[in-house]
């Protein structure tokens, strides 16, 4: 009773460290300016301000921010899905001469950051006259090597028999692919397509490198926008602006949660 009683003390105390920041952010959204600046600080506020919401949605175009940052988002995620599905099942189903070099050199590109890239991604872009669209933030990232490592070690576990009966009855690569590998993928798929969208929905830096104008920026940069340095930086809309920018993520994760740790747990193949 006593190692039980410790073991649930100690990963509460670890889960309200983790929560303390988002405590934080969420509790700041509510407050006067005067309550953000003051010390020792004040986690609760006297009243809720709903108004720091909406003035931080009046401060700038948040709706188009918002329809781009899902634009962008989905985009990269169906792009992806096209992509990771037909390579992890080459990866993991079939050899060929090569394979396991193409392989490798799709887990080298995880070591690349994009900082390291984005100079000739953005003079490949500017060639192609889409700076400053949607397409420049889209199109670099139609493919993910991560996702096709997550995908192929779900399809390596599906047994051959499965796939020789489904060949017997005449059935396509493509018609086992949609039939029989993507429905056991799906907590797989489900947990990869989270990861993505989180990624690329709070992904600052490409939307900066890439666009100019508020018609092709994303919500992190709006969220960022809202530091008006020079008047000093309004600690309550900021925070408001990032509760904002949060909430579909959770939402998300809410949803998804099971698939997730259905992905994680190797439950086999019926």
């Amino acid at each position: 009773m006593l190692g039980k009683m410790l073991t649930y003390s100690g990963l509460s105390i670890l889960v309200l460290l983790f929560l303390l920041p988002f405590i934080w952010m969420v509790t700041t959204a509510f407050k006067s300016l005067g309550e953000t600046l003051i010390f020792p600080p004040v986690w609760i506020p006297e009243s809720l301000l709903w108004e720091n919401f909406v003035e931080a949605w009046q401060s700038g175009p948040f709706l188009s921010y918002i329809i781009n940052s899902v634009l962008v988002s989905v985009g990269i995620l169906i792009l992806q899905m096209c992509t990771i599905i037909p390579a992890a099942y080459a990866f993991a189903r079939y050899r060929f001469k090569g394979d396991r070099f193409l392989f490798g050199l799709t887990m080298i590109t995880l070591m690349i950051p994009a900082q390291l890239i984005f100079l000739p991604v953005f003079l490949q872009m500017s060639a192609w006259s889409l700076l400053d669209t949607l397409w420049a933030l889209i199109l670099p990232f139609a493919s993910s090597a991560f996702g096709i490592f997550m995908l192929r070690q779900n399809f390596k576990q599906v047994p051959e028999e499965l796939l020789e009966a489904a060949r017997l009855d005449e059935a396509s690569e493509l018609k086992i692919m949609w039939k029989i590998m993507i429905p056991i993928a799906k907590p797989v798929l489900i947990t990869f397509a989270l990861f993505s969208f989180i990624a690329h929905w709070n992904d600052y830096f490409w939307p900066l490198v890439m666009t100019t104008s508020d018609t092709s920026r994303t919500l992190p940069l709006g969220i960022a926008a809202l530091r008006q340095v020079e008047s000093g930086v309004s600690w309550n809309l900021l925070m408001a602006g990032n509760v904002i920018l949060v909430l579909p993520i959770l939402i998300a994760f809410f949803f998804a949660q099971r698939q997730i740790i259905r992905a994680f747990v190797y439950t086999g193949v019926k």
